[in-house]
């Protein structure tokens, strides 16, 4: 299994397909340079290997991620931000761009980079005393790891400014209503829940489930065309695939929703 210093892989006997991508940094999962390249490097163990086919981004029973490290970013200069902002958005760009479903489990707060780590998983379960927020205005920024794109693509231009602009935290109930997370559960329940949930997509197909991840995610940064264009190729190509004979075998044989796919 892997593991680095912040940031682990682990695998429920359990659920053999989905590997968890562990951040562990204690008291708040401060997501310094070390982190961020530990979760690049987690996004690619998990993308390599086939075993697992769904993940879980999580950040403990306490708190996900309360927001990049503060008092490292203090006294960079200019220069130094120019150098390091592209590796901070490549690190958060390596977990969206998992070909594979991904499912934040969101205990405590999610602000700032920790925010906007969420917005990189597929889906999102949250407790009920979570908080969201992107409080990078307070600090006289903006959000710099995909906030002012991907938080607008997922609730809309108007929200996403109301949340940048004044740094205010948005409570689960809210979060939901916005469509910032999928689901509302018990803190307790939370881990379990994404878990299960990823487990459910893990015995799907992993060809069909990759071609739509991609077929989504690269369309919403593309016009309708272009979009099509991506839609037509993935559904085309997938008929080269052996899940593809399998669910219509099953479908024909036995009737939609039986297929099991290797």
């Amino acid at each position: 299994m892997w593991s680095a210093e912040y940031v682990r892989i682990e695998v429920d006997d359990a659920t053999p397909k989905v590997a968890t991508i562990r951040i562990d940094r204690p008291k708040l999962n401060p997501l310094n340079e070390q982190v961020q390249d530990e979760l690049k490097a987690a996004a690619e163990q998990v993308s390599a290997l086939p075993q697992w086919r769904a993940v879980v981004l999580y950040g403990g029973p306490k708190v996900f991620a309360a927001g990049a490290d503060i008092k490292e970013m203090a006294d960079l200069s200019y220069t130094d931000m120019v150098r390091r902002s592209g590796a901070l958005q490549d690190s958060f760009t390596a977990i969206a761009r998992i070909p594979k479903p991904v499912v934040a489990a969101v205990n405590g707060f999610a602000l700032g980079g920790g925010c906007e780590l969420a917005l990189c998983a597929d889906l999102r379960v949250a407790a009920t005393d979570a908080r969201f927020g992107q409080p990078e205005i307070k600090l006289g920024l903006i959000p710099g790891a995909g906030g002012t794109q991907r938080l607008s693509r997922l609730i809309g231009p108007a929200r996403a400014k109301d949340l940048v602009f004044t740094g205010r935290l948005v409570a689960a109930d809210e979060a939901l209503q916005f469509g910032l997370v999928d689901r509302v559960v018990a803190p307790e329940e939370v881990y379990p829940t994404a878990l299960a949930w990823a487990a459910e997509l893990a015995d799907g197909p992993a060809f069909a489930l990759r071609a739509a991840k991609e077929a989504i995610d690269r369309g919403l940064e593309t016009d309708l065309a272009t979009g099509l264009e991506i839609e037509r190729i993935q559904f085309a190509a997938l008929f080269a695939t052996e899940d593809r004979a399998i669910g219509m075998r099953s479908f024909i044989e036995q009737g939609p929703g039986k297929a099991v796919f290797g």
